[in-house]
């Protein structure tokens, strides 16, 4: 890794900042901790809740660490189509006896009120999901002493990133679970987007700052083709669900070896936004008719969520999941990077011992 961002930890594994209640102070410390970068997720959450959750984290460690933002998004361009949905999703509403949410619930998710905190209260490292900040931005954190990731799906998009200023770029794959960070929302281009190491490859030929690999990472043989091919580190999301230190529901930990969930599919039909999860009930019968429309959909359908993990119905929840979700391993967050440093510097002395 650059000498940017090799200071900041021991071993070059990223847990994923995963919103929704996944990333919690407890697992980015233990993450910390042992070696890794944990992060908390901005994303979802008040201005001052992502303080108070900055200000726990910071009692559990004074390890590095990172915090992730969601970038505003566009104006939704079909607002007949959200209409169309939320007509179709009333009955899922009737069935988990809630009403659906207000699709104009806000589109910045608080990003100027949390830029001011994380200026006014900087923390070692900030990265942007779903587009990228400007330059003014990155050189204000800068200044703070903060370093920025951003995320990129594209090369295009990675050299959005480089000229942006910021110090790495998280390259994601089509493998990876949660929302894919693209720049902006092309429907067109649904299910095109590139695999992991290939992404890795394209944009280590088109920019110059380092690379974090993301998408279906799940061991540390894994991790270091990842570095074979290019990047600096890897982050790894999935692997984190079933861990104790997790936010995660218990239904959604269970679901990730369940025999009910044997794959993922990307789908718009929780957010708007292309995102991969198990494949459930809820995305078989609405992911067809679900809208380009996010944060939109995301609003609609958060009531639906929340009464469906209330009545124990995995069902209806967004289970979200990468590629390898079967390979999780039931072990404390802090042994989990112990294991994959492990894992990883046995590939590596395999690699350099020309072993087959």
């Amino acid at each position: 890794m650059s000498s940017a961002l090799t200071d900041l930890l021991p071993h070059p594994i990223v847990q994923a900042p995963m919103a929704g209640g996944v990333s919690v102070p407890r697992l980015a410390a233990a993450v910390s901790e042992a070696g890794g970068l944990g992060f908390l997720a901005a994303g979802y959450k008040t201005p001052d809740g992502m303080y108070q959750e900055i200000k726990q984290l910071r009692g559990l460690t004074d390890r590095p660490f990172g915090v992730n933002v969601f970038m505003p998004q566009p104006e939704t361009p079909d607002r007949a189509a959200v209409d169309l949905y939320a007509r179709r999703l009333i009955a899922e509403a009737d069935w988990y006896e809630t009403e659906l949410g207000d699709p104009d619930s806000g589109r910045d998710d608080g990003f100027d009120a949390k830029l001011t905190v994380l200026l006014e209260n900087p923390v070692p490292v900030v990265s942007f999901h779903f587009g990228c900040p400007a330059r003014d931005v990155v050189d204000a954190l800068r200044r703070v002493g903060t370093r920025t990731l951003v995320t990129a799906t594209t090369p295009d998009e990675a050299r959005a990133v480089e000229a942006a200023g910021a110090d790495g770029v998280i390259a994601q794959g089509m493998e990876a679970g949660g929302h894919q960070g693209t720049h902006r929302d092309y429907p067109e281009t649904d299910g095109s987007g590139y695999g992991l190491l290939t992404l890795i490859a394209q944009i280590r030929e088109a920019v110059g700052i380092p690379v974090i690999a993301a998408g279906g990472i799940m061991r540390g043989s894994q991790i270091a083709a990842a570095l074979a091919a290019g990047a600096s580190a890897a982050q790894l999301g999935t692997a984190f669900v079933v861990t104790p230190e997790s936010g995660a529901h218990m239904l959604h930990k269970q679901a990730m070896t369940h025999p009910l969930y044997a794959r993922t599919e990307l789908t718009r039909a929780f957010s708007g936004r292309p995102a991969r999860g198990l494949v459930n009930r809820f995305l078989r019968e609405h992911g067809r008719y679900a809208p380009a429309a996010y944060p939109e959909l995301h609003h609609l359908t958060s009531p639906l969520r929340k009464a469906a993990a209330g009545a124990g119905d995995a069902q209806g929840m967004a289970l979200w999941a990468g590629q390898g979700h079967r390979m999780v391993r039931e072990l404390p967050a802090g042994r989990l990077v112990e294991v994959l440093a492990a894992e990883l510097a046995a590939a590596r002395a395999a690699l350099a011992g020309g072993v087959r």
